[in-house]
């Protein structure tokens, strides 16, 4: 069976510059994720591929100008690779994060339950607008943020919080296998002076 000239045209090929363009954005929202969490080995590795593919899908939309729905898919995909890049980054839940926990009540139940759990923490006095307020850091990897998350709402619920990324972290106490992953994470960054 052969493939008339028109569904080449006005579908198969639409089609192909989709894939293309959501796998050349998805590439590249993975390859800025890596820069901000370190991974610089692996970066231009990926940003290779990322333009390889652009190159092939922009040659077909070029070469069909005529084709308005080369440009709708263009455009799809470009939205589509966004999103699956980010949920991908989201999948992977690389990096570190610490957590501020702001606290103007008795914090012993929240400070035990996130020991328990294996959670580093250290633990500030500070005064806050309104009194005297503890301050509970963590750092913890992305992977456990949901749980530690869920430990601060059931253990003190009224407590404000703030979550920020973090580029690197060493000789604390953190999560079974945060070590492991700290290695993996070594192979893939150029330390300075290397």
């Amino acid at each position: 069976m052969q493939i008339s000239e028109e569904i080449i045209n006005w579908v198969i090929l639409p089609l192909l510059i989709f894939i293309a363009r959501m796998s050349d954005v998805t590439l590249g929202t993975l390859r800025n994720i890596f820069i901000s969490r370190g991974f610089k080995k692996i970066v231009p590795i990926v940003g290779f591929f990322e333009v390889l593919i652009w190159l092939i899908a922009m040659k077909q939309v070029m070469s069909r100008a005529d084709n308005f729905v080369c440009y709708f898919a263009w455009a799809g995909g470009f939205a589509m690779g966004t999103y699956v890049g980010m949920r991908i980054e989201e999948r992977l839940a690389l990096g570190m994060q610490v957590i501020r926990i702001i606290t103007s009540e008795i914090s012993e139940k929240l400070i035990n339950a996130l020991r328990d759990a294996n959670h580093g923490i250290t633990i500030v006095d500070a005064q806050g607008a309104i009194g005297p307020v503890k301050m509970i850091f963590s750092i913890v990897q992305r992977k456990y943020l949901k749980e530690v998350v869920e430990i601060i709402e059931k253990n003190q619920p009224n407590a404000f919080y703030s979550i920020e990324d973090v580029r690197n972290a060493a000789h604390g106490v953190f999560q079974p296998g945060a070590r492991k992953m700290a290695l993996i994470k070594d192979l893939f960054t150029i330390r300075k002076g290397k």
